[in-house]
Protein backbone atom coordinates (compact mmCIF):
# COMPACT_ATOMS: atom_id res chain seq x y z
CA UNK A 1 0.00 0.00 0.00
CA UNK A 2 0.89 3.26 -0.34
CA UNK A 3 2.21 4.54 2.91
CA UNK A 4 0.79 6.90 5.18
CA UNK A 5 -2.78 6.42 3.04
CA UNK A 6 -5.22 4.98 5.78
CA UNK A 7 -7.19 2.28 4.54
CA UNK A 8 -11.46 2.55 4.84
CA UNK A 9 -11.57 -0.76 4.28
CA UNK A 10 -9.83 -1.37 8.15
CA UNK A 11 -11.92 1.59 9.99
CA UNK A 12 -14.44 -0.23 12.31
CA UNK A 13 -16.69 2.57 13.09
CA UNK A 14 -18.15 6.13 11.20
CA UNK A 15 -15.42 8.25 9.76
CA UNK A 16 -16.14 12.25 11.10
CA UNK A 17 -13.18 14.36 10.04
CA UNK A 18 -12.62 18.19 10.50
CA UNK A 19 -10.21 20.07 7.86
CA UNK A 20 -9.50 23.24 6.53
CA UNK A 21 -10.23 21.92 2.83
CA UNK A 22 -11.98 18.34 1.37
CA UNK A 23 -10.59 17.43 -1.67
CA UNK A 24 -12.54 14.50 -3.38
CA UNK A 25 -9.94 12.60 -5.86
CA UNK A 26 -6.21 11.51 -5.45
CA UNK A 27 -5.56 11.85 -9.38
CA UNK A 28 -3.85 14.03 -10.52
CA UNK A 29 -6.15 17.22 -9.63
CA UNK A 30 -7.07 16.44 -6.52
CA UNK A 31 -3.20 15.16 -5.68
CA UNK A 32 -1.70 18.06 -6.57
CA UNK A 33 -4.20 20.42 -4.79
CA UNK A 34 -3.80 18.68 -2.00
CA UNK A 35 0.05 18.74 -2.03
CA UNK A 36 -0.26 22.60 -2.63
CA UNK A 37 -2.28 23.37 0.52
CA UNK A 38 -1.03 20.63 2.75
CA UNK A 39 2.68 22.39 2.56
CA UNK A 40 1.25 26.03 3.03
CA UNK A 41 0.18 24.33 6.11
CA UNK A 42 -3.59 23.98 5.51
CA UNK A 43 -5.34 21.17 7.12
CA UNK A 44 -6.00 18.87 4.02
CA UNK A 45 -7.90 15.87 4.05
CA UNK A 46 -7.88 13.32 1.03
CA UNK A 47 -11.38 11.04 -0.32
CA UNK A 48 -10.67 8.36 -2.73
CA UNK A 49 -13.20 6.56 -4.08
CA UNK A 50 -11.03 3.36 -4.81
CA UNK A 51 -8.26 1.01 -3.09
CA UNK A 52 -4.59 1.68 -2.27
CA UNK A 53 -2.72 -0.64 -4.41
CA UNK A 54 1.12 0.52 -3.68
CA UNK A 55 2.94 1.24 -7.11
CA UNK A 56 4.95 -2.10 -6.34
CA UNK A 57 1.97 -4.58 -6.25
CA UNK A 58 0.52 -2.81 -9.05
CA UNK A 59 3.78 -3.33 -11.13
CA UNK A 60 3.48 -7.24 -10.72
CA UNK A 61 0.10 -7.41 -11.65
CA UNK A 62 -0.82 -9.44 -14.96
CA UNK A 63 -2.80 -6.83 -17.26
CA UNK A 64 -6.19 -8.18 -16.23
CA UNK A 65 -5.37 -8.42 -12.36
CA UNK A 66 -4.84 -4.57 -13.33
CA UNK A 67 -8.16 -3.80 -14.77
CA UNK A 68 -9.67 -5.85 -12.34
CA UNK A 69 -8.37 -3.61 -9.35
CA UNK A 70 -7.29 -0.35 -10.27
CA UNK A 71 -9.32 0.47 -13.73
CA UNK A 72 -12.73 1.70 -13.44
CA UNK A 73 -15.50 -0.59 -14.26
CA UNK A 74 -12.48 -3.04 -15.62
CA UNK A 75 -11.92 -0.56 -18.43
CA UNK A 76 -14.80 -0.99 -19.75
CA UNK A 77 -17.17 2.40 -19.31
CA UNK A 78 -18.57 3.75 -22.75
CA UNK A 79 -19.65 7.17 -24.09
CA UNK A 80 -22.29 5.80 -26.70
CA UNK A 81 -21.94 7.90 -29.94
CA UNK A 82 -24.81 9.84 -30.84
CA UNK A 83 -25.81 11.38 -33.96
CA UNK A 84 -23.89 9.27 -36.30
CA UNK A 85 -20.27 9.60 -33.76
CA UNK A 86 -18.68 6.05 -32.90
CA UNK A 87 -19.34 4.56 -29.29
CA UNK A 88 -16.11 5.57 -27.64
CA UNK A 89 -14.21 3.50 -24.52
CA UNK A 90 -13.42 5.98 -21.87
CA UNK A 91 -10.73 4.74 -19.31
CA UNK A 92 -9.98 5.97 -16.32
CA UNK A 93 -8.40 4.80 -13.07
CA UNK A 94 -9.92 4.10 -9.69
CA UNK A 95 -7.37 3.96 -6.88
CA UNK A 96 -4.89 6.22 -5.06
CA UNK A 97 -3.33 7.99 -7.71
CA UNK A 98 -6.67 7.99 -10.07
CA UNK A 99 -6.13 8.11 -13.70
CA UNK A 100 -2.52 8.97 -13.57
CA UNK A 101 -1.77 5.27 -12.32
CA UNK A 102 -2.90 4.02 -15.66
CA UNK A 103 -2.25 6.40 -18.34
CA UNK A 104 1.57 6.24 -20.55
CA UNK A 105 2.70 9.48 -18.74
CA UNK A 106 2.63 11.93 -21.75
CA UNK A 107 3.30 15.28 -20.83
CA UNK A 108 2.52 17.98 -23.60
CA UNK A 109 2.17 22.02 -22.55
CA UNK A 110 -1.46 23.29 -23.93
CA UNK A 111 -0.46 24.63 -27.19
CA UNK A 112 -0.20 28.47 -28.02
CA UNK A 113 -3.07 28.22 -30.00
CA UNK A 114 -5.51 26.70 -28.18
CA UNK A 115 -4.63 29.00 -25.04
CA UNK A 116 -5.47 31.93 -27.87
CA UNK A 117 -9.14 30.16 -27.93
CA UNK A 118 -9.94 30.15 -24.73
CA UNK A 119 -9.33 33.99 -24.47
CA UNK A 120 -10.67 34.63 -27.42
CA UNK A 121 -13.41 32.74 -27.64
CA UNK A 122 -14.41 32.27 -23.68
CA UNK A 123 -12.69 35.57 -22.41
CA UNK A 124 -10.05 33.83 -20.28
CA UNK A 125 -7.45 36.09 -20.55
CA UNK A 126 -5.34 35.57 -17.83
CA UNK A 127 -4.13 32.05 -19.65
CA UNK A 128 -1.10 32.90 -21.65
CA UNK A 129 1.90 30.79 -22.21
CA UNK A 130 3.87 33.25 -20.02
CA UNK A 131 0.93 33.43 -17.84
CA UNK A 132 0.80 29.49 -17.30
CA UNK A 133 4.50 28.99 -17.73
CA UNK A 134 5.08 29.14 -13.78
CA UNK A 135 2.81 25.97 -12.88
CA UNK A 136 3.67 23.98 -15.68
CA UNK A 137 7.59 24.40 -14.70
CA UNK A 138 6.40 23.76 -11.36
CA UNK A 139 4.84 20.23 -12.13
CA UNK A 140 7.71 19.40 -14.67
CA UNK A 141 10.05 19.43 -12.58
CA UNK A 142 7.67 17.66 -9.84
CA UNK A 143 6.95 14.66 -11.95
CA UNK A 144 10.45 14.79 -13.71
CA UNK A 145 9.35 15.57 -17.32
CA UNK A 146 12.13 13.92 -19.58
CA UNK A 147 12.52 13.47 -23.48
CA UNK A 148 12.20 9.73 -24.38
CA UNK A 149 15.68 8.90 -26.01
CA UNK A 150 15.53 7.46 -29.61
CA UNK A 151 17.34 4.58 -28.46
CA UNK A 152 14.28 3.32 -26.67
CA UNK A 153 12.11 3.45 -29.50
CA UNK A 154 10.61 -0.25 -30.39
CA UNK A 155 11.15 -1.50 -33.60
CA UNK A 156 7.12 -0.77 -33.97
CA UNK A 157 7.78 2.69 -33.37
CA UNK A 158 11.28 2.98 -35.82
CA UNK A 159 9.29 1.36 -38.97
CA UNK A 160 6.39 4.18 -38.67
CA UNK A 161 9.47 6.46 -38.10
CA UNK A 162 10.99 5.08 -41.59
CA UNK A 163 7.44 5.20 -43.25
CA UNK A 164 6.74 9.03 -42.17
CA UNK A 165 10.02 10.55 -42.87
CA UNK A 166 9.34 9.25 -46.02
CA UNK A 167 6.04 11.16 -46.18
CA UNK A 168 7.75 14.47 -44.90
CA UNK A 169 6.21 14.07 -41.02
CA UNK A 170 9.29 13.01 -39.30
CA UNK A 171 8.89 12.08 -35.74
CA UNK A 172 9.51 13.62 -32.92
CA UNK A 173 10.31 12.37 -29.11
CA UNK A 174 7.94 12.40 -26.70
CA UNK A 175 8.32 13.87 -22.96
CA UNK A 176 7.20 11.20 -20.38
CA UNK A 177 7.01 12.29 -16.47
CA UNK A 178 9.55 9.04 -15.93
CA UNK A 179 13.10 8.23 -14.03
CA UNK A 180 15.00 5.86 -14.53
CA UNK A 181 12.45 4.03 -17.38
CA UNK A 182 13.91 1.01 -19.55
CA UNK A 183 11.63 0.49 -21.75
CA UNK A 184 9.69 -2.16 -20.40
CA UNK A 185 6.00 -1.30 -22.40
CA UNK A 186 3.55 -1.81 -19.26
CA UNK A 187 3.07 2.00 -18.41
CA UNK A 188 -0.88 1.16 -18.57
CA UNK A 189 -0.63 -1.52 -16.38
CA UNK A 190 1.80 -0.71 -13.77
CA UNK A 191 5.16 -0.09 -14.45
CA UNK A 192 7.43 -3.04 -12.88
CA UNK A 193 10.40 -0.54 -11.51
CA UNK A 194 8.43 2.40 -9.82
CA UNK A 195 9.81 4.48 -13.26
CA UNK A 196 6.50 6.20 -13.91
CA UNK A 197 6.69 9.00 -11.46
CA UNK A 198 2.36 9.18 -11.20
CA UNK A 199 1.09 11.23 -8.38
CA UNK A 200 1.05 8.66 -5.68
CA UNK A 201 4.81 8.71 -6.25
CA UNK A 202 5.71 11.99 -6.62
CA UNK A 203 2.76 13.64 -5.14
CA UNK A 204 0.76 12.35 -2.44
CA UNK A 205 3.49 11.27 -0.13
CA UNK A 206 4.53 14.83 -0.05
CA UNK A 207 1.35 15.67 0.91
CA UNK A 208 1.29 13.02 3.71
CA UNK A 209 4.50 14.56 5.03
CA UNK A 210 2.64 17.42 5.13
CA UNK A 211 -0.09 16.62 7.21
CA UNK A 212 -2.77 15.98 4.82
CA UNK A 213 -4.81 12.92 6.13
CA UNK A 214 -5.21 10.63 2.85
CA UNK A 215 -8.70 7.76 2.73
CA UNK A 216 -9.08 5.24 0.44
CA UNK A 217 -12.29 3.16 -0.08
CA UNK A 218 -14.45 6.58 0.47
CA UNK A 219 -17.02 7.45 -1.79
CA UNK A 220 -18.54 10.79 -1.80
CA UNK A 221 -22.29 11.15 -2.44
CA UNK A 222 -23.22 14.73 -1.88
CA UNK A 223 -21.36 17.98 -1.21
CA UNK A 224 -22.91 19.61 2.01
CA UNK A 225 -24.06 23.09 1.41
CA UNK A 226 -25.45 25.88 3.59
CA UNK A 227 -27.05 28.11 1.25
CA UNK A 228 -24.53 29.21 -1.49
CA UNK A 229 -21.51 27.93 1.15
CA UNK A 230 -19.66 24.32 0.47
CA UNK A 231 -19.20 23.39 4.08
CA UNK A 232 -18.29 19.52 3.42
CA UNK A 233 -19.17 16.34 2.22
CA UNK A 234 -20.77 13.33 3.22
CA UNK A 235 -20.84 9.76 1.53
CA UNK A 236 -19.83 6.20 3.26
CA UNK A 237 -16.81 4.24 3.68
CA UNK A 238 -16.72 0.48 1.23
CA UNK A 239 -15.10 -2.74 2.24
CA UNK A 240 -12.84 -4.46 -0.32
CA UNK A 241 -15.80 -5.32 -2.63
CA UNK A 242 -16.82 -2.04 -2.43
CA UNK A 243 -20.07 -2.27 -0.59
CA UNK A 244 -21.24 0.39 2.17
CA UNK A 245 -19.84 -0.11 5.33
CA UNK A 246 -19.88 3.17 7.69
CA UNK A 247 -21.10 6.30 7.27
CA UNK A 248 -18.76 9.12 6.42
CA UNK A 249 -18.61 12.75 7.12
CA UNK A 250 -16.51 15.37 6.51
CA UNK A 251 -16.74 19.02 7.96
CA UNK A 252 -14.14 21.10 6.13
CA UNK A 253 -13.86 25.30 5.52
CA UNK A 254 -13.51 24.84 1.58
CA UNK A 255 -14.62 21.64 -0.48
CA UNK A 256 -12.33 20.77 -3.79
CA UNK A 257 -13.93 18.23 -6.20
CA UNK A 258 -11.43 16.24 -8.41
CA UNK A 259 -13.09 12.74 -9.20
CA UNK A 260 -12.26 13.40 -12.85
CA UNK A 261 -14.36 14.62 -16.50
CA UNK A 262 -17.54 11.77 -16.19
CA UNK A 263 -17.95 12.21 -12.00
CA UNK A 264 -16.99 15.69 -10.99
CA UNK A 265 -20.60 16.92 -12.76
CA UNK A 266 -22.48 13.61 -11.59
CA UNK A 267 -21.15 14.68 -8.04
CA UNK A 268 -22.32 18.56 -8.36
CA UNK A 269 -25.66 17.35 -9.82
CA UNK A 270 -26.08 14.76 -7.14
CA UNK A 271 -25.42 17.91 -4.69
CA UNK A 272 -28.20 20.16 -5.95
CA UNK A 273 -26.64 21.64 -9.44
CA UNK A 274 -29.07 21.17 -12.30
CA UNK A 275 -27.83 19.38 -14.74
CA UNK A 276 -30.44 21.15 -17.14
CA UNK A 277 -30.10 24.55 -16.49
CA UNK A 278 -26.10 24.81 -15.93
CA UNK A 279 -23.22 23.64 -18.00
CA UNK A 280 -22.74 21.03 -15.40
CA UNK A 281 -22.22 17.90 -17.47
CA UNK A 282 -21.99 19.82 -20.87
CA UNK A 283 -19.35 20.42 -23.58
CA UNK A 284 -17.77 16.82 -23.32
CA UNK A 285 -14.81 16.06 -25.64
CA UNK A 286 -12.60 12.97 -25.59
CA UNK A 287 -9.80 12.80 -27.55
CA UNK A 288 -11.26 9.70 -29.67
CA UNK A 289 -8.28 7.58 -30.16
CA UNK A 290 -8.01 4.61 -32.77
CA UNK A 291 -4.95 2.89 -33.42
CA UNK A 292 -3.88 0.82 -36.53
CA UNK A 293 -1.99 -2.46 -36.79
CA UNK A 294 0.71 -3.84 -39.99
CA UNK A 295 2.16 -6.21 -40.18
CA UNK A 296 5.83 -7.10 -41.60
CA UNK A 297 7.73 -9.49 -42.99
CA UNK A 298 10.37 -9.05 -40.45
CA UNK A 299 9.91 -9.84 -37.01
CA UNK A 300 8.73 -6.47 -35.20
CA UNK A 301 8.68 -7.61 -31.15
CA UNK A 302 6.75 -4.03 -30.96
CA UNK A 303 6.66 -4.54 -26.96
CA UNK A 304 10.35 -4.06 -26.50
CA UNK A 305 10.81 -0.23 -26.20
CA UNK A 306 9.28 2.58 -24.71
CA UNK A 307 4.85 2.37 -24.65
CA UNK A 308 4.80 5.72 -26.33
CA UNK A 309 8.02 7.47 -27.69
CA UNK A 310 7.52 9.71 -30.44
CA UNK A 311 4.92 11.45 -32.42
CA UNK A 312 4.16 13.72 -35.07
CA UNK A 313 2.19 17.39 -35.20
CA UNK A 314 3.10 17.56 -39.23
CA UNK A 315 -1.25 17.26 -39.21
CA UNK A 316 -2.48 19.29 -36.31
CA UNK A 317 -4.01 21.30 -38.90
CA UNK A 318 -6.38 18.53 -39.81
CA UNK A 319 -6.66 18.03 -36.29
CA UNK A 320 -4.35 14.36 -36.20
CA UNK A 321 -1.89 14.13 -33.66
CA UNK A 322 -0.17 10.50 -34.66
CA UNK A 323 1.28 9.30 -31.44
CA UNK A 324 3.05 5.90 -30.87
CA UNK A 325 2.04 3.03 -29.14
CA UNK A 326 1.42 -0.45 -28.13
CA UNK A 327 -0.29 -2.68 -26.30
CA UNK A 328 0.35 -5.72 -24.39
CA UNK A 329 0.40 -8.39 -27.55
CA UNK A 330 -2.64 -10.45 -25.74
CA UNK A 331 -4.17 -7.95 -26.40
CA UNK A 332 -3.65 -7.18 -30.30
CA UNK A 333 -4.07 -11.61 -30.38
CA UNK A 334 -7.37 -10.97 -29.04
CA UNK A 335 -8.46 -7.90 -31.26
CA UNK A 336 -7.36 -9.69 -34.57
CA UNK A 337 -10.15 -9.75 -36.61
CA UNK A 338 -11.93 -13.42 -38.13
CA UNK A 339 -12.65 -16.39 -36.10
CA UNK A 340 -11.59 -19.96 -35.51
CA UNK A 341 -8.74 -21.04 -37.41
CA UNK A 342 -8.36 -17.52 -39.04
CA UNK A 343 -8.38 -15.41 -35.65
CA UNK A 344 -5.93 -18.37 -34.35
CA UNK A 345 -3.59 -18.35 -37.30
CA UNK A 346 -3.59 -13.99 -37.38
CA UNK A 347 -2.94 -13.95 -33.42
CA UNK A 348 0.67 -16.17 -34.25
CA UNK A 349 1.63 -12.77 -36.32
CA UNK A 350 1.59 -10.76 -33.26
CA UNK A 351 5.41 -10.88 -33.12
CA UNK A 352 5.32 -9.20 -36.71
CA UNK A 353 2.57 -6.74 -35.91
CA UNK A 354 4.01 -3.17 -35.66
CA UNK A 355 1.07 -0.32 -34.49
CA UNK A 356 0.35 3.49 -33.92
CA UNK A 357 -2.27 5.93 -32.42
CA UNK A 358 -3.85 8.70 -34.08
CA UNK A 359 -5.89 11.23 -31.31
CA UNK A 360 -8.52 13.49 -32.80
CA UNK A 361 -8.71 17.00 -32.05
CA UNK A 362 -12.30 16.87 -31.27
CA UNK A 363 -15.14 19.81 -31.14
CA UNK A 364 -16.95 18.34 -28.56
CA UNK A 365 -20.58 18.08 -27.77
CA UNK A 366 -21.03 14.94 -25.52
CA UNK A 367 -23.36 15.07 -22.04
CA UNK A 368 -23.08 13.48 -19.49
CA UNK A 369 -26.28 12.18 -16.84
CA UNK A 370 -27.28 10.87 -13.99
CA UNK A 371 -28.03 7.07 -14.04
CA UNK A 372 -31.34 6.57 -12.22
CA UNK A 373 -30.35 2.94 -11.98
CA UNK A 374 -26.63 2.95 -10.74
CA UNK A 375 -23.59 4.95 -9.55
CA UNK A 376 -21.69 5.00 -12.69
CA UNK A 377 -23.35 7.91 -15.32
CA UNK A 378 -24.95 8.15 -18.87
CA UNK A 379 -22.25 9.27 -21.29
CA UNK A 380 -23.42 10.62 -24.60
CA UNK A 381 -20.77 11.66 -27.32
CA UNK A 382 -21.70 13.83 -30.48
CA UNK A 383 -18.78 14.68 -32.93
CA UNK A 384 -18.98 17.40 -35.64
CA UNK A 385 -18.65 16.80 -39.17
CA UNK A 386 -15.22 18.33 -38.23
CA UNK A 387 -14.18 15.41 -36.65
CA UNK A 388 -15.82 12.81 -38.74
CA UNK A 389 -12.96 13.66 -40.91
CA UNK A 390 -10.40 14.05 -38.85
CA UNK A 391 -11.23 10.09 -37.51
CA UNK A 392 -10.67 8.54 -41.23
CA UNK A 393 -7.70 10.87 -41.99
CA UNK A 394 -6.04 10.02 -39.05
CA UNK A 395 -6.31 6.17 -39.73
CA UNK A 396 -6.11 6.82 -43.69
CA UNK A 397 -2.73 8.75 -42.37
CA UNK A 398 -1.75 5.79 -40.67
CA UNK A 399 -2.14 2.85 -42.84
CA UNK A 400 -0.64 5.19 -45.68
CA UNK A 401 2.83 6.04 -43.54
CA UNK A 402 3.08 1.88 -42.67
CA UNK A 403 2.75 0.93 -45.96
CA UNK A 404 5.58 3.68 -46.88
CA UNK A 405 7.60 1.04 -44.47
CA UNK A 406 7.02 -1.71 -46.69
CA UNK A 407 3.68 -3.32 -44.39
CA UNK A 408 2.48 -6.37 -46.30
CA UNK A 409 -0.69 -6.15 -44.81
CA UNK A 410 -2.90 -3.25 -42.71
CA UNK A 411 -5.67 -3.75 -40.28
CA UNK A 412 -7.93 -0.73 -39.76
CA UNK A 413 -9.88 -0.05 -36.60
CA UNK A 414 -13.11 -1.05 -37.92
CA UNK A 415 -15.47 -3.56 -36.78
CA UNK A 416 -15.72 -6.53 -39.05
CA UNK A 417 -13.07 -4.97 -41.63
CA UNK A 418 -10.65 -8.21 -42.73
CA UNK A 419 -7.03 -7.57 -43.36
CA UNK A 420 -5.89 -5.32 -46.30
CA UNK A 421 -2.98 -6.63 -48.21
CA UNK A 422 -0.59 -3.42 -49.26
CA UNK A 423 -2.55 -3.14 -52.89
CA UNK A 424 -6.25 -3.08 -51.28
CA UNK A 425 -4.75 -0.63 -48.22
CA UNK A 426 -3.72 1.47 -51.21
CA UNK A 427 -6.98 1.45 -52.68
CA UNK A 428 -9.29 1.68 -49.89
CA UNK A 429 -11.91 4.42 -49.44
CA UNK A 430 -11.26 5.72 -46.40
CA UNK A 431 -13.33 8.56 -46.70
CA UNK A 432 -16.10 6.01 -46.17
CA UNK A 433 -15.36 4.10 -43.05
CA UNK A 434 -18.44 3.58 -41.16
CA UNK A 435 -17.93 5.57 -38.25
CA UNK A 436 -21.02 3.86 -35.82
CA UNK A 437 -18.23 0.80 -36.70
CA UNK A 438 -15.21 2.20 -35.52
CA UNK A 439 -13.02 0.56 -32.36
CA UNK A 440 -12.24 4.11 -31.08
CA UNK A 441 -10.81 5.09 -27.40
CA UNK A 442 -9.95 7.74 -25.38
CA UNK A 443 -8.01 8.54 -21.78
CA UNK A 444 -9.12 12.00 -22.32
CA UNK A 445 -12.55 13.26 -20.89
CA UNK A 446 -12.01 17.15 -20.57
CA UNK A 447 -14.57 19.94 -20.24
CA UNK A 448 -17.38 18.41 -18.29
CA UNK A 449 -17.12 21.65 -16.02
CA UNK A 450 -15.37 23.88 -18.05
CA UNK A 451 -13.49 27.32 -16.75
CA UNK A 452 -15.21 30.29 -18.52
CA UNK A 453 -16.19 33.75 -17.46
CA UNK A 454 -19.64 33.31 -16.57
CA UNK A 455 -22.19 30.66 -15.75
CA UNK A 456 -23.45 31.11 -19.05
CA UNK A 457 -20.73 29.45 -20.79
CA UNK A 458 -18.89 27.32 -17.94
CA UNK A 459 -19.46 25.60 -14.78
CA UNK A 460 -16.33 27.25 -13.11
CA UNK A 461 -14.14 30.32 -13.21
CA UNK A 462 -10.42 31.45 -13.69
CA UNK A 463 -9.29 30.44 -10.20
CA UNK A 464 -11.42 26.67 -10.06
CA UNK A 465 -14.66 28.48 -8.27
CA UNK A 466 -17.91 27.09 -8.75
CA UNK A 467 -20.27 29.71 -9.93
CA UNK A 468 -22.58 30.94 -7.60
CA UNK A 469 -20.90 29.41 -4.64
CA UNK A 470 -18.68 30.34 -1.72
CA UNK A 471 -15.92 27.67 -0.85
CA UNK A 472 -16.31 25.28 -3.73
CA UNK A 473 -13.78 24.64 -6.62
CA UNK A 474 -13.47 21.99 -9.09
CA UNK A 475 -9.64 20.81 -10.13
CA UNK A 476 -9.85 18.21 -12.40
CA UNK A 477 -10.07 17.22 -16.31
CA UNK A 478 -13.31 18.93 -16.19
CA UNK A 479 -12.75 22.14 -15.76
CA UNK A 480 -9.90 22.12 -18.99
CA UNK A 481 -12.22 24.70 -21.05
CA UNK A 482 -11.86 22.40 -24.82
CA UNK A 483 -10.24 19.69 -25.92
CA UNK A 484 -6.22 20.50 -26.64
CA UNK A 485 -5.73 18.24 -29.03
CA UNK A 486 -2.36 16.37 -27.14
CA UNK A 487 -2.46 14.42 -23.95
CA UNK A 488 -3.84 16.64 -21.52
CA UNK A 489 -2.14 14.85 -18.01
CA UNK A 490 0.34 17.88 -17.90
CA UNK A 491 -2.25 20.37 -18.67
CA UNK A 492 -4.55 18.94 -15.96
CA UNK A 493 -1.69 19.01 -13.53
CA UNK A 494 -0.77 22.69 -13.89
CA UNK A 495 -4.57 23.60 -14.30
CA UNK A 496 -4.75 22.59 -10.74
CA UNK A 497 -1.55 24.11 -9.38
CA UNK A 498 -3.31 27.43 -10.64
CA UNK A 499 -6.49 26.42 -8.56
CA UNK A 500 -4.17 25.78 -5.63
CA UNK A 501 -2.56 28.55 -5.50
CA UNK A 502 -5.26 30.83 -6.03
CA UNK A 503 -7.07 28.76 -3.22
CA UNK A 504 -3.33 29.70 -1.00
CA UNK A 505 -3.58 33.29 -2.08
CA UNK A 506 -7.22 33.54 -1.10
CA UNK A 507 -6.87 32.48 2.23
CA UNK A 508 -9.67 31.22 4.18
CA UNK A 509 -12.20 34.03 2.99
CA UNK A 510 -14.77 33.06 0.54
Amino acid sequence: MTVGVQEGRRLDRALELDCDVVVVGSGGGGAVVATELAASGWSVVVLEEGANISAQRLGKMRQSESLRHVWREGGMTAAFGIGGAPTVNVTMGRGIGGSSVVTGGVCFRTPSEVLSEWRSELGLRELTEAGVDPEFSHVEKAIHVEEVPISMRSRSTTLFAEGSAKLGAPLVPTRRNTQGCDGCGRCNFGCPHQAKLSVDLSYLPRAIASGARVYSDCLVERITMRGSHAVGVTGFVTDAHGTKKHALTVRAKKVVVACGGIHTPVLLAASGFSMRKTQVGKNLTLHPGFRVYARFDEAVRGWSGAMQSAYTDAYVHEHVTLMSLFVPASVIAATMPGSGPRHAALAEQVPHIAMFGALIHDEGGGVILRNPLGREPIVLYRATKRDHRAMRRGIELMAKTFLAAGAREIFVPVLGQEGLSADEAARFDYGSIPLGRLECASQHPLGSCRMAVSAKHGVVDSEGRVFGTQGLYVADGSIIPSSIGVNPQLTVMAMATRVAWKMRDRGMTP
